[in-house]
């Protein structure tokens, strides 16, 4: 297991990382503690077993899956990290929770933990293409009916696709090559703070004549 701990150490925070190493053992993997975050990272299978502990055990509490995102770092073979973000009221603390995986390894659904988990594992299928087993309903959610790819993949290419809009007289949506107008292909760099006259500097002129 590694270890990362900053210069700034939170006690609170150091005896709730002392009671997980305690209970998770094996299942823990890494674990970092800076700045008054805490960040753990557990093996991707004990993923469910571990968020039910935190939620039901009377000294964790963390009943409130804030949210859950992707990372993308494609030099790894675990290209994928899954990081699910905890709150708990009854100690006024927050828990990062991360695990890894790739492209054709799913990880556990945690819709029966948390109930919000649905939305935020289909973002995280949308936007990166992590899977996640036994989820009850698995689709797209942000980008369109038919969209190739994912979009928050480093390696997703920002040429060559299709572009949509609504079509008044199709009465739907269309899809179109990608097609940028002359203009949008043409910078001026100027700032607008240099070689121009901007409001408000005549006054200073005529100010600055007075004296």
């Amino acid at each position: 297991m590694t270890t990362a701990r900053g210069p700034q150490v939170d006690e609170p925070l150091a005896e709730l990382l002392a009671g997980i190493e305690a209970r998770l053992g094996e299942d823990l993997s890494a674990h970092r503690l800076d700045r008054s975050e805490l960040t753990i990272t557990v093996a991707t299978p004990a993923l469910p077993r571990v968020l039910g502990w935190l939620r039901d055990e009377p000294n964790m509490l963390f009943k409130e899956l804030v949210d859950i995102c992707g990372v993308d770092r494609p030099e790894r073979e675990q290209r994928f990290e899954v990081v699910y973000h905890l709150l708990s009221m009854h100690q006024n603390m927050r828990l990062r929770v991360k695990v890894t995986t790739d492209e054709d390894t799913p990880v556990p659904s945690v819709t029966g933990i948390f109930r919000a988990a649905g939305w935020f594992e289909r973002e995280a299928w949308d936007m990166y293409g992590i899977m996640f087993s036994d989820h009850p309903d698995l689709r797209r959610l942000l980008t369109d009916y038919g969209f190739d790819g994912h979009p928050l993949r480093k390696d997703f290419p920002m040429t060559g696709h299709v572009e949509l809009r609504y079509d008044a007289e199709q009465g739907r949506v269309v899809y179109e090559p990608v097609a940028l107008r002359q203009d949008f292909r043409t910078f001026d760099f100027l700032s607008p703070w240099e070689g121009g006259t901007l409001p408000g500097d005549e006054k200073a002129r005529t100010s600055g004549s007075d004296e």
